[in-house]
């Protein structure tokens, strides 16, 4: 019996060490090999020794074994091990909790949080949950859970409330939300623990960013607690000074950062981040400056706010200053920067160069990818960029968005409508982005009933609220001549920017509203918009096209004197039209010659065209001239001064420019209209003959004639360029492409419809006028987009009054 016993004894004393034994080796191996890629096969090598000496581990080892496997990426090894014990303690339990959060699986650490009985529950187990919740960003059923804690009379340590607060963080969109939470962190008497406040003033800083919350009272609060803090640590200063940045409270969080003893890398990249973003560059440039003499090194998040600052401002050699910076005190550059680099290069007009830093990038990532695309959008190099799109091993929505809108801006809306219908059949998330690119499009096409449909999807999907849908909208009604939509999308859009206001104000000059377009530009200026170049050019386009001078050149002075915007030649285009239109030649001379430089083509085309208008012959023969050596291929000059001498009746001179014309080798663009009727756009060319239907057309538009003339409706044939009889005169004005596209509508659409005609080159006298007849015949309203502007027939009359 004695040596039965002292066997027994021998035997657990045995056990004992070897457990023990065990015990010190998984504790060293947690120690000292915790990131060490030898790691998972030491444990492996130890767990298997304990198989094969036929070692049944207890539950204290079982857990080592859990726990590093779990912290060496062994779920599978864990699980195993874990299944296989019958009654898993609250120790093992919480580890696979942590261990499933950790990788991404909520679901099935809550399955084995709802497994674990209520009676060996503790603190910690409902720790390792709400954590796993709050890091896969799913703040409700944190909050959820912790409520389920509260109510079961667990009790909730610092550990808790960080946990719960940082899932708070994610949802807060209300005060109140912040104020319930900080009063159960009072009552409990956890402010006393630095991590629980910052996780608190954490809460109240990201619930400012919300639209819902009042951002002053809560960074008030942030700022309270901060203040109250007996000790902060390193985060509760970059908390608080990034708050500030994050709800642009610069000021604020300057006041912050300037009383820090040591300022952290991270304070100052908030800080220098903040001014980049806010556009105040050269602050920012100035907190790198302090910032290096106070001997801190730039790191990869300076050196891409600093590159996007450059970028930003055009400061395209300091840039390079970065760049060269960057390579010689880092070994490795990160990617981020990289991506800096080639938004730097492309935005200061070095497109090949940020094509050469993409193809010296070892890896590139999709926004390396997106950031050479934009380069080729932005430069207006469409046909590379649509290679390179082709070329991308993965698109985001991004990526596509980019190329939508891409194609759109030059001119490419058929390809734009594709692409747009491409990524909806590839299943990619359409985001209000990409229906704003695909609206645009819409507006180069005149597709007006295909973005009808797409506002109504915009609509459907919750986008209507969406400024960049919005502002796509403005332009594309306005733009397809349903001016009182455009105005209506303006009325209704919750927030609207200074885009929006140069979309409206175009789109009413551009129907000849140039008064309304003038008393909303003023408007904007009332409420303290301020206006960028695109904002005089549209005022002032739409005072030339309703014959504002006086307007058109205030407008044009205060440019430079009251807003500092020099003006650019497009500006001075503008202007010089707005005098042309009105007749005031000389004039438009005299401001050409006092131009701070050389005038282009568009300066004297303006001139040329107003030399047309006004049969002064003299100068718009000086203007040709111009044009002829600037742009000698182009058609337009030759036919705006061929037309200027048959206006005045040189039939000679104006054959002669016809020679000249063709000796050269320039091709006339011919005159063309279109017009969708049931879905199938009909083009007409002057002369046409093509059009299977196109003897009807004649036939109806010799009828309508007839009855125009009886309402005092004359042909006039000063706008033929070649010396004929008076009847062919007659029949050649007949024949252009605007006439038959009006009158096919009127034949084939419904009585009462709008007919809406597009027109690639100015509309001309003679049919400007015969519409006018044309909507009182048949008693309807037909609207035309010609190369400049629309004109809306109704009644009788035109909007624009005749003045074109």
């Amino acid at each position: 019996m004695k040596n039965a016993v002292k066997t027994s004894l021998q035997n657990q004393s045995a056990t004992g060490s070897i457990a023990n034994f065990y015990a010190v080796q998984l504790q060293l191996l947690c120690r000292e090999h915790k990131h060490a890629t030898s790691a998972s096969a030491l444990l492996r090598s130890i767990h298997a020794n304990m198989i094969t000496s036929g070692f049944s581990p207890r539950s204290h080892i079982l857990n080592s074994l859990i726990n590093i496997y779990c912290k060496n990426s062994g779920l599978v090894y864990a699980k195993h091990l874990f299944d296989r014990i019958p009654q898993p303690d609250v120790v093992a339990r919480t580890t696979m909790i942590a261990a499933y959060s950790a990788s991404g699986e909520p679901k099935l650490a809550r399955e084995v949080f709802d497994k674990t009985p209520l009676s060996i529950r503790d603190t910690v187990c409902y720790n390792a949950m709400i954590t796993g919740y709050s890091h896969n960003n799913d703040g409700h059923a944190a909050i959820k859970l912790f409520l389920d804690m509260r109510w079961k009379n667990f009790q909730p340590d610092e550990y808790t409330y960080t946990s719960v607060l940082t899932a708070l963080a994610l949802i807060a969109d209300h005060e109140m939300h912040c104020r319930q939470l900080h009063c159960a962190v009072a009552k409990s008497g956890m402010t006393n623990f630095k991590c629980v406040v910052n996780a608190l003033i954490s809460v109240y800083v990201r619930c400012a960013s919300s639209p819902l919350a009042s951002s002053l009272l809560l960074m008030d609060s942030a700022s309270k607690l901060f203040y109250e803090m007996p000790e902060r640590d390193d985060l509760s200063w970059t908390t608080i000074i990034t708050g500030y940045v994050k709800n642009d409270d610069l000021h604020a969080a300057r006041k912050v950062f300037d009383g820090m003893d040591e300022k952290l890398l991270v304070a100052w990249n908030a800080m220098i981040s903040g001014y980049v973003h806010k556009g105040f560059i050269f602050e920012a440039l100035d907190m790198l400056r302090k910032m290096y003499l106070a001997g801190m090194k730039p790191d990869e998040f300076t050196c891409t706010s600093i590159l996007s600052a450059c970028a930003d401002a055009g400061l395209f050699l300091l840039g390079k200053q970065v760049h060269a910076y960057v390579r010689r005190t880092e070994e490795k550059i990160h990617v981020s920067v990289y991506n800096a680099l080639i938004t730097l290069y492309w935005k200061c007009g070095r497109v090949d160069d940020a094509r050469k830093v993409f193809d010296n990038l070892v890896f590139k990532d999709l926004v390396s990818w997106n950031a050479v695309l934009s380069a080729y959008v932005s430069a207006g190099r469409i046909n590379e960029a649509k290679l390179f799109f082709d070329e991308m091993p993965e698109k985001n929505s991004l990526a596509w968005t980019v190329m939508i809108s891409g194609l759109a801006q030059n001119g490419l809306g058929e390809d734009g409508l594709k692409l747009f219908n491409q990524m909806r059949v590839k299943g990619i998330e359409l985001c209000d982005y990409a229906f704003a690119g695909a609206i645009t499009s819409c507006a180069v096409l005149g597709a007006l009933e295909t973005g009808c449909q797409l506002h109504a999807q915009l609509i459907q999907r919750g986008y209507d609220s969406s400024l960049s849908a919005g502002n796509a909208l403005v332009t594309f009604y306005g733009r397809s001549g349903v001016i009182e939509a455009a105005r209506n999308v303006f009325l209704t859009m919750p927030y609207v920017d200074l885009v929006s206001w140069n979309a409206l104000v175009a789109a009413l000059g551009q129907h000849g509203y140039g008064v309304q377009a003038v008393e909303l530009f003023e408007q904007m200026l009332d409420e303290n918009i301020m206006p960028d170049r695109i904002s005089f050019l549209t005022v002032i386009s739409a005072c030339s096209h309703a014959g504002l001078v006086e307007k058109g050149r205030h407008y044009f002075n205060i440019m430079h004197s009251v807003y500092k915007i020099s003006p650019g030649e497009d500006h001075y285009a503008r202007l010089i039209d707005l005098l042309s239109r009105a007749g005031r030649l000389l004039e438009a001379k005299e401001v050409i010659q006092k131009m701070p430089y050389k005038p282009g083509a568009p300066i004297w085309e303006a001139l040329l065209a107003g030399c047309r208008t006004h049969r002064n012959v003299d100068l718009g023969v000086e203007a040709a001239e111009q044009l002829f050596e600037l742009t000698p291929q182009h058609d337009g000059t030759y036919i705006l001064l061929a037309n200027t001498f048959a206006a005045a009746g040189r039939w000679d001179d104006a054959a002669k420019v016809r020679k000249l014309m063709r000796d050269q080798g320039v091709k006339k663009e011919p005159g063309c209209s279109w017009i969708k009727v049931e879905n199938t756009v009909h083009v007409f060319l002057v002369g046409d003959t093509a059009h299977p239907e196109i003897q009807i057309v004649y036939n109806y538009l010799e009828e309508l004639r007839l009855k125009m003339r009886k309402m005092g409706y004359v042909p006039d044939t000063q706008y033929v360029l070649h010396d004929m009889e008076t009847e062919q005169k007659e029949y050649a004005l007949s024949t252009h492409s605007e006439k038959l596209a009006v009158v096919f509508g009127l034949l084939k659409l419904p009585r009462g419809a709008t007919i809406r005609v597009f027109k690639n080159l100015r509309i001309c006298g003679d049919c400007h006028n015969a519409f006018k007849f044309m909507s009182k015949v048949e008693a309807r309203e037909i609207i035309v987009r010609d190369g400049n502007r629309f004109h809306h027939f109704r009644d009788g009359e035109c909007s624009c009054g005749n003045y074109w």
